[in-house]
């Protein structure tokens, strides 16, 4: 499984400075998830705790019931819930059947916290699209 979820972890900006090597650490503690037209993979106010990659299908994302956005294989979702675990701020429905590669907080935490290679990185990404955001 890490080799498909390594891929799609590569288009991902919070991961793009991973090497080959801390990609697969990662890919290798995801799991695969499956979810049928219609159900609801995240809610928009509960917590959220995981982070998603779409490998097959599409959803739709609402915010306060308007669609603002379609996904598609390669786009993800929850990936600020790996470090905080904050309220979604969308709800995200499987528009037809949907494969993703996901990975829990409790997953993701002690990965981080055992390399801090991996650590480090994150959070020079982290500080860029922090700083794009305020350009």
């Amino acid at each position: 499984m890490p080799g498909p979820a390594v891929d799609l972890l590569r288009r991902v900006p919070l991961f793009s400075d991973l090497d080959n090597r801390e990609l697969q650490e990662i890919a290798g503690s995801m799991k695969q998830r499956s979810f049928s037209t219609g159900q609801q993979i995240a809610v928009e106010g509960e917590s959220g705790v995981g982070f998603f990659i779409i490998e097959d299908g599409d959803a739709s994302v609402t915010v306060h019931g308007d669609e603002v956005r379609r996904l598609g294989p390669g786009d993800y979702f929850g990936e600020i819930a790996l470090i905080a675990q904050t309220p979604r701020t969308a709800t995200v429905t499987a528009e037809s059947d949907l494969k993703t590669y996901g990975m829990t907080f409790w997953d993701f935490r002690p990965l981080v916290e055992e390399t801090p290679g991996i650590a480090w990185k994150l959070l020079q990404s982290f500080a860029k699209q922090y700083d794009r955001s305020q350009s």
